[in-house]
């Protein structure tokens, strides 16, 4: 099996186990924490009623939700994801929606509905070969149609992310160092590398735009609450990964620690920084 090949049956492999866990068991309390970054992305995307719209990575279905209330019952949304324990979630979620549907399919290889709008929240970044996806994407687009997602910019920008994993650094191994384009939440932090994708895809006119937010990693959550949180979610949940407990509560009370100057009076709230993509086939 070619690297690419490798990489790529990887992330296949942990988004139908140990990632699709992680998901599934915190589904609600993920969408509300991505509450801002799908309030941008859907903004942007522009869904309108009519439209046949491709959710790709859609995960427990969040976004194909609230596209699927957008194109009305004269749409059409289809939810595309690798992951099977999460495509169940979403398809229960989407049983009052006739418009939508899902599809257990591998986005980056296999042929896929026709679309006027390819729509991803997070869903982009873990392609082994990124070129060869994007270029499937674009055909399933007709003419004209467009493609939109988000996509996390550099791991330093993202508090969210980055706070947790340098506290559990204090404790344990450093995690060893990946290639930054290699499949994972930052493989696009860098534009350039994603304009680069989208041409040789043959995408025209593509808009790499920056949106920076803050988001609750625990909606109400006290200090110990984000924590935990935080050691599930995030890079910092591979680093703690075999522990043992006292030093993984160890790395939760850093944490704490840390999370105090990000604690106002409406809530917890930490900086994380994104790219909206948009371009056209």
């Amino acid at each position: 099996m070619s690297d690419t090949a490798s990489l790529h049956q990887r992330q296949i492999d942990y988004w139908n186990g140990e990632g699709a866990s992680h998901w599934v068991e915190r589904q609600a309390q993920t969408d509300a924490m991505l509450q801002p970054v799908t309030a941008a992305l859907l903004t942007r995307a522009s869904a309108m009623p009519g439209n046949h719209v491709l959710d790709v990575g859609c995960g427990c279905g969040d976004t194909t939700l609230r596209l699927a209330e957008a194109v009305g019952p004269a749409g059409r949304v289809t939810g595309i994801d690798i992951s099977a324990p999460m495509l169940a979630v979403a398809a229960d979620r989407l049983r009052g929606f006739p418009q939508a549907g899902t599809l257990l399919a591998d986005a980056a290889a296999q042929p896929l509905p026709a679309a006027d709008l390819i729509v991803s929240r997070f869903g982009v970044m873990f392609f082994g070969d990124p070129k060869a996806a994007f270029a499937n994407l674009r055909r399933a687009l007709r003419p004209g149609g467009r493609i939109v997602f988000a996509c996390w910019r550099r791991f330093d920008e993202n508090v969210w992310a980055r706070l947790a994993l340098m506290a559990a650094y204090g404790h344990v191994p450093r995690l060893p160092r990946m290639d930054p384009r290699d499949p994972g939440p930052f493989a696009f932090a860098d534009p350039g590398h994603v304009g680069e994708i989208l041409d040789a895809a043959g995408f025209t006119g593509a808009a790499v735009d920056p949106v920076d937010l803050a988001i609750a990693p625990l909606a109400g959550g006290t200090l110990a609450e984000t924590a935990t949180q935080l050691l599930e979610i995030g890079p910092a949940s591979r680093a703690v990964a075999g522990q043992p407990p006292e030093t993984v509560a160890a790395v939760a009370r850093d944490i704490e620690k840390a999370l105090e100057p990000y604690q106002g009076v409406d809530g917890i709230k930490l900086p994380a920084a994104i790219w909206i993509v948009e371009a056209r086939a």
